[in-house]
């Protein structure tokens, strides 16, 4: 074989190698991208802290400890539900404590949360989840007088993720006309029907 001819098979050999690793490469990326486990680690991670947000949100709202429950809000962060709207943490920490009172949970009423859905992506999320306002009842047991659904964006401020804003909407009523009472209050004398 002559120089020139052995050239061009070289040649001819690394450019189909080439054009088969290109294409190989844009088939990979073409694809669905694959995300990095260091960029999916800090996702999970991120879910996690922002559930935390959420949980910790509903066990200060129920202890009535509305230092902490305003303290999950970014500093332009907003309260929108039943009771009107808010903004700022201070705000907020005098709304609830205006709507709800400053003492103690002497009804020991509570909120179940659940249904989880959160979206992350990069500084900012959202969240969708479902809530229950629940009764104790004097007669014993309790009653769900309350349900709902909450539409909620997050900011990582400081390094922390805040809610930027949280919508809370009431879904539905008390379940078949049940007369909701706290568990302090007297039960109703029947009727006698004269």
């Amino acid at each position: 074989m002559t120089t020139s001819v052995t050239r061009r098979l070289v040649a001819g050999t690394a450019f189909l190698l080439a054009t088969t690793l290109l294409a190989t490469l844009v088939t990979a990326q073409s694809g669905k991208s694959k995300e990095s486990a260091e960029a999916r680690l800090q996702r999970f991670a991120d879910k996690e802290e922002i559930e935390n947000v959420l949980l910790t949100y509903g066990r200060s709202l129920d202890s009535r400890d509305f230092a902490t429950y305003s303290s999950l809000f970014a500093a332009d962060g907003e309260w929108v539900g039943g009771f009107g709207s808010v903004k700022g943490p201070a705000n907020i920490k005098a709304f609830m404590e205006k709507n709800m009172g400053t003492g103690a949970n002497t009804s020991n009423n509570y909120h179940l949360l659940s249904n989880f859905v959160i979206n992350v992506t990069g500084d900012t999320a959202t969240a969708w989840s479902r809530w229950a306002f629940v009764q104790p009842q004097q007669s014993g047991g309790a009653v769900i007088a309350q349900a709902g659904r909450y539409d909620d964006t997050f900011v990582r401020e400081n390094g922390v993720w805040k809610f930027k804003k949280r919508t809370a909407g009431n879904d539905t009523g008390r379940p078949g006309g049940a007369q909701v009472r706290p568990a302090a209050a007297p039960a109703p004398t029947p009727s006698t029907g004269q």
